[in-house]
């Protein structure tokens, strides 16, 4: 019975006008609604009270629950639970958008990003491998690879904010509690841990040395024969 009430839906959402590529791989639950327009290609799950706004692509492999997707959309091969995207927003490969994610207009979520409890300011590029967690984030800002959001200290977790226009570099942790200001540059590599002020150029990274004592110690392919130090 089940399986014909699905079947009976995906027929009711193409008559409506929504472009479902292989009817037998995708799942709707009862409660979404979808516009006339979305493209939803195979091997999709749609669950609980889901909004997906017209000329959204879903692209396959996506799970996505009680989220909210605006219009002009492209969600691939990622999981939503409870989230929200403005529109023209891309989202994955292998995205994570958790409860209470909201993503403004013209975002870019990349592959392996997780978002958890935060709020995206429109036109920020958030490419890959990156943690934003229990934060607010401003408008037309750009986060490198490997972006560490540290909100949790054990014990007890805390919120960051971010300014517009700010360019966080790859290899960047931000420890909350944690406010930095709009336009401010934090280079690569660096854990901050302090306010950053608005317009600032953050680096704190240790000094580059060479050693020949660790050479000799740790690469594998030094001279037959050499013994540790």
């Amino acid at each position: 019975m089940q399986q014909n009430n699905m079947a009976e839906r995906v027929r009711a959402f193409k008559a409506a006008g929504v472009d479902i590529r292989d009817e037998n791989s995708v799942y709707i639950d009862d409660g979404a609604e979808i516009a006339a327009g979305v493209v939803i290609w195979p091997n999709n799950h749609i669950y609980g009270n889901t909004k997906i706004g017209a000329g959204t692509v879903i692209e396959p492999n996506n799970v996505i629950y009680d989220s909210d997707i605006g219009e002009n959309c492209c969600v691939l091969a990622s999981v939503m639970k409870g989230a929200k995207l403005g529109r023209n927003v891309s989202v994955g490969p292998n995205a994570y958008l958790r409860e209470k994610s909201e993503v403004g207009d013209d975002c870019r979520v990349g592959d392996f990003v997780e978002i958890k409890n935060a709020v995206i300011g429109a036109g920020t590029k958030i490419a890959h491998l990156t943690y934003i967690g229990d934060a607010d984030v401003g408008k037309n800002c750009n986060f490198g690879c490997g972006v560490v959001f540290a909100n949790y200290d054990g014990k007890n977790k805390y919120r960051t904010t971010v300014g517009d226009e700010c360019f966080i570099g790859s290899n960047c942790n931000l420890v909350a509690p944690l406010n930095v200001e709009s336009g401010a540059f934090v280079a690569a590599g660096t854990t901050v841990t302090k306010e950053v002020k608005k317009d600032t150029f953050v680096i704190g990274r240790v000094r580059q040395q060479e050693s020949e004592t660790l050479k000799r110690r740790f690469i594998p392919w030094r001279k037959k024969g050499e013994k540790h130090a």
